[in-house]
């Protein structure tokens, strides 16, 4: 247990930022299954969900939610969903 006011501070500050940062990942995922689905269903909007769902993991990416290369890993498999 911290006694620092400093430390209690950043766990707090720690609490609040774990919470947010798995909400934002769990979005990215969801955003991904829902491009797949759509890609293997041929959906009529299958291209804005795929843009959407790679617009999310740049966005994952620059919040360092992902590393680069695994963004990239992702965007590359969403782009091929969409050429496919």
């Amino acid at each position: 247990m911290p006694n620092i006011k400093s430390a209690k501070k950043r766990v707090k500050v720690n609490k609040t930022k774990a919470a947010a940062n798995k909400a934002r990942k769990s979005n990215l995922k969801t955003m991904i299954k829902k491009a797949e689905l759509a890609a293997a269903n041929n959906a009529p909007d299958k291209e804005a969900v795929v843009k959407a769902a790679i617009k999310r993991v740049d966005q994952a990416c620059a919040h360092n939610l992902l590393h680069k290369n695994n963004a990239a890993r992702k965007k590359s498999h969403l782009a091929k969903l969409l050429n496919a």
